[in-house]
């Protein structure tokens, strides 16, 4: 046995005394919070179309590409008199359980709508279980000036076309939005 083959464990607790001396960087988490990154992976938010119709169509695809099982959606039809979505189903219970989600974000590549993103609200600890599982209203966007509560008739078009093409109607200046 050589000297280096010796030395080798001893080079290892060098890295170790090492980090001793160095300064330690402390966090003051709850007083003093940090931005997170642009796009950070935090708590879901089911969105609206400008008119406040949901966006969601009640596909399941993002069920189905949760590696965790923690979303579960039941779709329902839209009726002429109840119209919650501009296509002809709509998610009308919507839960994300919070317990086992990893928030990894394949639910959001799934949406066809691009209903369902992340934002970066990164809190969501409890102390209670049932509140660790988000339902379609505690996910929902909330509606903004000029929107109107569903369920009411399409306002952005005559057909669920109308609505997906709605991103790629041209600007003032001719450009898409």
């Amino acid at each position: 046995m050589g000297l280096t083959d010796f030395l080798n464990p001893v080079k290892g607790f060098g890295v170790s005394f090492h980090q001793i001396f160095t300064k330690s960087e402390t966090v003051q988490y709850p007083e003093v919070k940090r931005p997170t990154a642009p796009r950070f992976h935090g708590r879901h938010q089911l969105n609206r179309w400008p008119d406040g119709l949901e966006k969601c169509i009640g596909c399941e695809l993002c069920a189905w590409a949760c590696p965790a099982d923690a979303i579960f959606v039941e779709g329902a039809d839209n009726t002429a008199d109840e119209r919650y979505s501009p296509g002809e189903r709509y998610g009308r219970i919507y839960q994300i359980n919070y317990l086992r989600c990893i928030l990894c974000g394949l639910c959001i590549e799934a949406c066809p709508t691009r209903a369902l993103t992340m934002t970066n609200e990164y809190e969501l600890a409890d102390d209670s279980r049932e509140s660790l599982i988000y339902t379609k209203e505690m996910l929902l966007a909330p509606l903004r000036e000029g929107m109107e509560t569903p369920p009411h008739e399409m306002r952005l078009g005559d057909t669920e076309e109308d609505y997906y093409r709605l991103g790629l109607q041209p600007d003032e200046d001719g450009e898409g939005r």
